[in-house]
């Protein structure tokens, strides 16, 4: 277990994942140095917003959130960060975020999700810290059918740029974890959703056009499936394994090698509610929530996209003693009534 006085490093701290884990951070007693480059991959105004809000979480306590603006692709100001406050955890939510942004333009994902990540570990390695928490995806799966989608499968046909970054983050975080004996922690996100989410995201994208009557374009005819999973419910599970360092597999069979575990400090936990949603009744508690019927159009499959997706989480949960487990419809709720207070922002 860590002091509170030691300070956790949180990389995309403005990002939608990143905000809700410094809030839980900062709530815990811990103190946060938070980077991002709050790009302009879609309205800064809500990347600015959510950084007001962490700082509105730090009042009437001691702890708070030191934020730099900085890019990891830039490794010396990285140095720079990791030498002025010297983190004994990193958790790495920086990364080029969309599987279809990532057809249009892959030069952005090579060099946030590879370079930067190089440079993260690279850091790690340099200062001697005792914990790295990733995230990775849900997308690793790509083609693969053989539900539920378990840790221990392997995860070598990506559908996507975005999901190949992620599988080669995986790997790249293996290698640190065997040679410099770095605990790495992977958390495989299952869609994410949410107040404060991305405005690229089926929700966010859905609320408006409904709100403003226009319609909404249905992927492969309907016939898809996700498995929603709460923000506070990804928050928690980030802060659990953040406090809770990798630890080798002294069982590991290198005969028959379990991709979840190693020989080194290193594991893989998928983060989802094994709740899957199909996409027409997502839309039909998304219209409730708001009050409102969608307009439909129905469109063919989209490249880079898969049909469905369900989490096991059992080893999750066996190594934190948690699960996610908000459901959707109260999920859903919360997140249309945050859109309802905030769409007159001018944030998404």
């Amino acid at each position: 277990m860590y002091s509170f006085r030691d300070p956790i490093l949180i990389t995309g701290v403005a990002g939608f994942i990143g905000h809700a884990v410094a809030k839980k951070f900062i709530s815990s007693g811990f103190n946060i140095i938070g980077i991002d480059n709050l790009n302009n991959y879609y309205n800064k105004n809500l990347k600015i917003k959510r950084i007001d809000i962490i700082n509105k979480n730090t009042i009437n306590i001691k702890n708070k959130l030191y934020f730099k603006e900085l890019d990891i692709e830039d490794i010396n100001s990285l140095e720079n960060v990791f030498n002025e406050f010297k983190p004994k955890v990193v958790i790495n939510l920086a990364a080029q975020a969309g599987v279809r942004y990532s057809l249009k333009n892959p030069d952005a994902y090579v060099k946030s999700n590879l370079v930067g990540f190089v440079n993260i570990l690279e850091c790690c390695k340099k200062f001697k810290i005792n914990n790295l928490i990733y995230a990775s995806s849900s997308s690793v799966y790509g083609s693969n059918t053989n539900l539920p989608f378990s840790e221990t499968q392997v995860v070598n046909h990506p559908v996507s740029l975005y999901a190949a970054t992620k599988k080669s983050n995986e790997l790249i975080a293996h290698t640190y974890s065997h040679l410099y004996k770095i605990p790495t922690t992977a958390l495989r996100f299952f869609t994410v959703y949410g107040p404060w989410g991305r405005p690229d995201m089926a929700p966010m994208i859905f609320a408006k056009s409904i709100m403003n009557n226009q319609p909404i374009k249905i992927f492969n005819n309907g016939l898809m499936s996700r498995d929603f999973t709460y923000i506070d419910d990804v928050s928690e599970a980030v802060f659990r394994c953040a406090l809770k360092p990798a630890e080798l597999n002294k069982n590991f069979d290198k005969s028959k090698p379990d991709p979840s575990t190693s020989f080194a400090p290193y594991r893989i936990f998928n983060v989802g509610n094994s709740s899957p949603i199909k996409l027409l009744d997502f839309v039909e508690l998304l219209e409730e929530s708001l009050g409102i019927k969608a307009i439909k159009e129905l469109h063919p499959m989209q490249p880079g996209d898969v049909v469905e997706t369900l989490s096991d989480t059992s080893a999750l949960e066996n190594w934190i003693n948690f699960r996610p487990i908000t459901s959707f419809k109260d999920g859903i709720k919360l997140f249309a009534d945050w859109y309802l207070n905030y769409s007159n922002h001018n944030l998404f």
